[in-house]
């Protein structure tokens, strides 16, 4: 009897708990549902009736402003990819190797580096040195290698790799391997890279979300449209239409800017930049939560 009333119990608690997670669920899902659905309404009606899952009217305006110059928006897609790939593999590299020398207790001068680490993400030289640093010296200006360095290393990741690898990495194994013969290179490449998989696509997963939402270093640094990123490339986008809006509104051109689609613009821009963050996230999602549990362990 008391075995009978335990299964029952721990039934009535899976079922009420997988409820809550599914309501939970479609809490979180709704408004990208409504986002997704919003970008394909008719702006008008949306101004008239408000937001709806059932819209009354649809339109594929909106998408039609921001592909107006296919070329551009491709361009743009061009170096995000491009900077996100080049940024996530360069920094998750330089994170790995740095976090693998902070972790070592054979190394004397650890804490103290750590220390200096730590304290530039308290305290930094403020933006006005970083800009001329970038300009002036480094001769990066209008070039993608001023959207790439800058965000290479975090103190951040830096503090959570090393954790992690402090948690899952047992310093015997390094010493048996040092005895076997093998150099640190190779224990990094072949033993301590293996064994971190987890922290390594948490790492890669904020770098490369911190890459494609950028669009600050764009705004610093770049000149030539072409080399845009595609947050950048789409906020310009929404000032121009606010403007040109603007100007109609109190007669400074036709009556055609007043008609541009700027509420379904802003659902649609948010579509085409998240579409696919979202579709890759699904990919890494259980060695991010692994690797951001174990890392956040303090070490």
């Amino acid at each position: 009897m008391r075995l009978r009333a335990i299964n029952k119990n721990y039934i009535a608690f899976d079922v009420i708990s997988k409820c809550i997670l599914t309501l939970f669920t479609m809490f979180c899902l709704l408004p990208f549902i409504l986002m997704i659905i919003g970008s394909f309404s008719d702006n008008t009606t949306i101004m008239r009736e408000g937001y709806s899952f059932f819209p009354s009217k649809w339109s594929m305006a909106a998408y039609e402003i921001i592909f107006m110059y296919p070329k551009r928006v491709l361009d743009a897609y061009r170096v995000t990819i491009t900077v996100t790939l080049a940024g996530s593999i360069l920094g998750v590299f330089l994170i790995s190797m740095t976090a693998y020398v902070l972790m070592r207790t054979d190394f004397r001068s650890r804490n103290n580096i750590s220390f200096i680490i730590y304290f530039t993400s308290i305290f930094s030289g403020g933006l006005i040195p970083w800009y001329i640093l970038i300009t002036n010296y480094l001769q990066l200006a209008d070039t993608l290698y001023a959207q790439i360095l800058p965000a290479l290393m975090s103190p951040f990741l830096i503090i959570l790799m090393r954790n992690f690898m402090t948690q899952s990495i047992p310093m015997e194994l390094i010493e048996s391997a040092k005895i076997d013969g093998a150099n640190d290179f190779f224990i990094f490449f072949k033993i301590v890279l293996r064994l971190v998989t987890p922290g390594i696509a948490t790492v890669g997963l904020f770098l490369a979300l911190g890459y494609w939402n950028d669009w600050y270093r764009s705004l610093l640094f770049m000149r030539s449209p072409s080399n845009y990123s595609l947050q950048f490339y789409l906020y310009n986008m929404l000032n121009a239409a606010k403007a040109l809006a603007e100007l109609a509104a109190y007669g400074g051109m036709p009556s055609f800017g007043a008609e541009l689609p700027n509420e379904t613009t802003k659902l649609a821009m948010a579509v085409v930049a998240t579409g696919p963050v979202i579709m890759a996230y699904p990919f890494i999602q259980r060695y991010f939560v692994r690797g951001l549990t174990i890392g956040a362990v303090k070490g």
